[in-house]
């Protein structure tokens, strides 16, 4: 080869990269923006700073190298079948309202040129941001939204990862058919209470259809404002059902309020088992003690790290990163990033339909996320992930423990509920 050419060929290789990821929908400067959408001001702020740091830390690993970790692209350094593109996080605040939800997400694909979408946590705002993204032909994988009708909805873009309230509402009704055959208890009556949004209304829906195919009978169906300062009469009313075990739906915000309620009024039901807001990350330091003894729907467990030893590495991470364990809702989070790296990475671009195509094709096996989980798979239908699965935590020492299915436990679980007069 003459010098002439030698001095060539580097400049026409870099040429023809950058064409190559040009083609590919990938910037000159190798980055991939996915927009974020969570509640970072408002009433459930920390909750979605708590999801937003799950998201970063798996992005970190996605643009680092990480050869000890099991995770979707964690050996490399970015997409290698886009000449190591990164991923960049372009986040937007919600404000936990659905309209700034639809706005943001909007602003983030016509203004920020994302090529795709994670949040937003709350169910009514991702059912908002997903039709914005749907409309405008842009993928969104959700990880952090429950309500089921998200993936009822025949929607082409829109993904989701975790189980959704349906899932967790048989989780928690065959517990206590479980509990029964167990521990030789009776549990005949629940009662049911939720907050108004999305959320809550859809898991409600769920306990009330799917409680007499378990043999319950509903003693009481109590709704409440999501922004409730006071729920005495609420309480009053579960007081006079007097149910074996109440269902709660709840953010952060109303489980404190409930919490302080139940103590102070002496509501006192044999099981009292939640949905979200009694797991997020402050809520113990709100309520402590007070919340020992509470049953949590979850898709993760720090104990789960004793079978998994992902789970620990990737918590170690995370607490080298904020500084406090990785959380229930920071893990979920964390699914996201991994879903659309692996597709983009597959999709060899960011272009929309290939994307889709890609999503539709996942199969991340069970040991490569922090779940007990058989893997990540969509459902070519609905595009709900159909390895997605619950479990059940109980907050014992004011630890969250996994107490269900009773073959994976870390702990026995408490039962019944104990008297708040009998607490230390």
């Amino acid at each position: 080869m003459d010098r002439k050419r030698s001095r060539i060929l580097p400049y026409a290789l870099t040429l023809l990269l950058s064409l190559s990821l040009a083609s590919a929908g990938v910037a000159a400067d190798q980055v991939i923006k996915i927009g974020a959408v969570y509640p970072l001001t408002g009433a459930i702020a920390s909750t979605g700073l708590d999801c937003l740091h799950g998201a970063e830390l798996a992005v970190d690993i996605i643009n680092g190298k990480y050869p000890d970790l099991n995770l979707p692209l964690a050996k490399t350094e970015g997409l290698p079948n886009l000449g190591g593109a990164k991923l960049k996080l372009v986040v937007a605040d919600t404000k936990g309202e659905p309209r700034n939800g639809q706005a943001e997400a909007e602003r983030l694909v016509t203004q920020e040129k994302v090529v795709g979408m994670i949040g937003a946590y709350q169910s009514a705002v991702t059912k908002t941001a997903s039709q914005a993204t749907e409309r405008l032909k842009i993928p969104y994988v959700c990880s952090d939204s429950s309500s089921p009708t998200l993936t009822e909805r025949g929607l082409k873009y829109f993904f989701r990862v975790s189980p959704h309230d349906a899932i967790f509402a048989r989780d928690q009704l065959q517990f206590l058919k479980d509990l029964e055959k167990a521990k030789g208890v009776k549990i005949g009556t629940i009662a049911v209470l939720y907050e108004n949004t999305e959320f809550g209304s859809n898991v409600g829906k769920q306990v009330l259809m799917l409680a007499p195919e378990y043999g319950f009978k509903v003693v009481a169906d109590i709704s409440y404002s999501a922004n409730a300062t006071d729920v005495t009469s609420e309480v009053g009313r579960l007081i006079r059902a007097n149910p074996d075990v109440l269902m709660h739906a709840s953010y952060i915000t109303d489980a404190i309020l409930f919490t302080k309620t139940f103590k102070e009024m002496g509501f006192n039901p044999k099981g009292l088992m939640t949905f979200a807001g009694y797991i997020e990350p402050g809520y113990l330091p709100a309520v402590k003690a007070d919340g020992n003894d509470i049953i949590v729907r979850s898709t993760f467990a720090l104990d789960l790290a004793k079978r998994k030893p992902l789970v620990a590495k990737v918590n170690a991470l995370f607490k080298k990163k904020y500084g406090i364990d990785m959380s229930e809702n920071a893990a979920r989070s964390f699914a996201a990033p991994f879903v659309f790296a692996d597709a983009i990475n597959r999709a060899k671009t960011t272009e929309a339909e290939a994307v889709v195509k890609a999503l539709l094709a996942t199969n991340i096996p069970g040991d490569q996320v922090v779940y007990p989980w058989k893997g990540i798979q969509f459902d070519p239908k609905s595009h709900q992930n159909i390895h997605a699965r619950g479990i059940l935590v109980q907050i014992q020492n004011q630890n969250y423990v996994t107490v269900w299915p009773f073959d994976s436990a870390a702990a026995n679980v408490i039962w019944p509920f104990p008297a708040w007069k009998s607490r230390k």
